[in-house]
């Protein structure tokens, strides 16, 4: 799965939204978390999605046992080190969960396009 940015535009270029759900019980999913679950993708391994992130391992791990006890099933599946190697990789559940936080983004940008730009407009001054 490759890494989709988290922002539909640079820092700095104009309003942009940034989205976070909150769900029942407590968990929260927002571009941190999804950023690390495809960093965690991308390398194979927690600490690797950690550095990625210039997080430690142990936030990294944090999160992952965040996300993975709010779900029904893990988001992250890992396997213990040693001679064939361990590693992490994400469920199928974790794929979709990616893919459909990914999805709500970029629709709930194209919705409001228009809206950012008036936005950008009144903050500009024009």
């Amino acid at each position: 799965m490759p890494a989709i940015p988290s922002r539909s535009q640079t820092p700095g270029t104009g309003p942009r939204l940034v989205i976070r759900i909150d769900l029942a019980g407590g968990a929260r999913i927002g571009p941190g978390k999804i950023a690390l679950l495809q960093a965690i993708a991308a390398s194979g391994s927690i600490s690797g999605g950690g550095r990625a992130m210039k997080m430690s391992y142990r936030r990294a791990w944090e999160l992952v046992e965040d996300l993975n006890r709010h779900f029904g099933s893990p988001v992250v599946s890992t396997a213990a080190g040693g001679s064939g190697g361990g590693g992490a990789r994400l469920t199928e559940a974790g794929s979709r969960l990616v893919s459909a936080y990914r999805a709500i983004e970029a629709a709930t940008n194209a919705a409001s396009a228009r809206h950012l730009a008036a936005i950008a407009e009144i903050h500009d001054g024009t």
